[in-house]
């Protein structure tokens, strides 16, 4: 099973021809791990995207997730396979439960199990879970086991650092993919960040970026221009020290960007 690529390409929030140039750009610059999801309204365009870019699909790691909508047992796999359809392949690298929403009618036993079903006929390789806290990653591993849990994609940056679940997650090897890693690109004035920047001649975004990496996450960030998305593949190389990390440790403060109401549980 192919591990989760490290360094990803991030599609939300971007539609249309937007996001069809960043997947170009981003494929042209050397990135092969791409993440979608139904509710971004884009699968059809990065599908569109992939196959002109003339990357053989086995080169590509491709992630999307199911919408909420989608997680009755009757739903989940026909709306997997319209967004297959969208992308234009045979199946997924990894599909993720987008958020937990435990107050839409459906039950965690319900769309894992759905989940697991999709994996085995041969609609996606891995399963994960998104957004899902301690106490729902628990139960997602007493439906289908932790073995099949490839990672919790979870809203991680230096303002948030969510260390009570990423030691839960280390502790039952599940791996972490870290969004929003730029809070929004709050995180790229912090006065703390740029000054580890200048000190290892690189960007802000690369120094936040390293951190998330250097810690064992997956990143994907997204971006619209060619350089940040050349710039940002960068950080892949940027060895910061143990002081570094230590500064960019005391950054912590709870600064949650993404919590919508109904999709969210409660945070640990």
């Amino acid at each position: 099973m192919n591990p989760i690529p490290a360094f990803g390409l991030g599609t939300f929030r971007l539609q249309g021809q937007v996001v069809i140039d960043s997947v170009r750009n981003g494929l042209e610059a050397g990135y092969r791990a791409i993440d979608t999801a139904q509710i971004y309204g884009n699968e059809a365009e990065v599908g569109e995207a992939l196959a002109a870019s003339g990357v053989a699909r086995k080169e590509l790691f491709l992630t999307t997730k199911i919408w909420v909508d989608n997680y009755s047992r009757e739903k989940l796999i026909p709306s997997l396979k319209d967004s297959l359809k969208k992308l234009r392949t045979d199946e997924v690298d990894l599909t993720l439960i987008h958020w937990p929403a435990p107050n839409n009618g459906v039950s965690l036993e319900e769309f894992m199990s759905a989940l697991a079903e999709a994996k085995s006929q041969g609609l996606t390789k891995q399963i994960g879970v998104s957004n899902f806290n301690i106490e729902l990653t628990k139960q997602a591993i007493a439906v289908v086991g932790k073995e099949n849990i490839a990672t919790n994609q979870i809203e991680l940056s230096p303002y948030l650092q969510n260390r009570k679940l990423v030691a839960f997650l280390a502790q039952e090897g599940i791996h972490v993919t870290s969004y929003m890693t730029l809070a929004y690109g709050k995180v790229l004035g912090d006065p703390v960040i740029r000054a580890i920047a200048e000190r290892r001649h690189a960007t802000p975004a690369q120094v936040a970026l390293a951190w998330a990496l250097r810690l064992g996450y997956s990143v994907i960030p997204s971006s619209t221009k060619r350089e940040n998305l050349a710039s940002n593949l960068l950080a892949q190389s940027l060895q910061l020290a143990d002081e570094d990390m230590t500064d960019i440790a005391a950054l912590e403060r709870n600064g949650r960007e993404v919590s919508p109401e109904g999709l969210a549980a409660q945070w640990d």
